[in-house]
């Protein structure tokens, strides 16, 4: 009945969340990635084709786990679900520091093994009146069932 479940989930998209200096200087501090692209809005602005500082693309998709904690149902009898990994990620746009993105989420397939399921998720991140997506990825979660 689960596997069922997951592959009936209708496309569903996160809250929007603002990638504002504050987060971005943040992710470059725990990263230790302090490009200026994406930490001096002027130079950035001078020095290269985006207009201003943008987030990183890792930032961008690093917010996948926040944002699918709000799209993905409480399942009765799975337990804990862990990062499983990628099939594919695009980074297709960049984002501007202070635009707003979302996550949308839709389920590709779902295999399931002895004790867990493997949910193949088509994930995209929207930026709020963009035409093009920050990125697009096909991301798998391993979730394991209840005893």
């Amino acid at each position: 009945m689960l596997v069922d479940d997951l592959r009936a989930l209708p496309e569903r998209h996160s809250d929007w969340v603002t990638l504002d200096a504050a987060r971005v200087r943040a992710f470059a501090d725990t990263t230790e990635d302090w490009q200026f692209i994406h930490l001096d809005e002027a130079r950035a602005a001078a020095e290269t084709p985006f207009g201003g500082a943008i987030a990183h693309g890792f930032l961008t998709l690093s917010m996948l786990s926040m944002m699918s904690y709000q799209v993905v149902p409480d399942l009765p009898g799975l337990g804990a679900s862990i990062n499983y990994g990628f099939d594919r990620i695009r980074f297709v746009s960049p984002v501007r520091v202070g635009a707003r993105v979302r996550g949308r989420f839709a389920v590709a397939s779902v295999d399931e093994g002895d004790g867990w399921l493997a949910v193949h998720w088509d994930v995209t991140v929207e930026i709020e009146n963009a035409e093009r997506p920050a990125l697009a990825a096909q991301w798998i979660t391993r979730f394991e069932r209840k005893s």
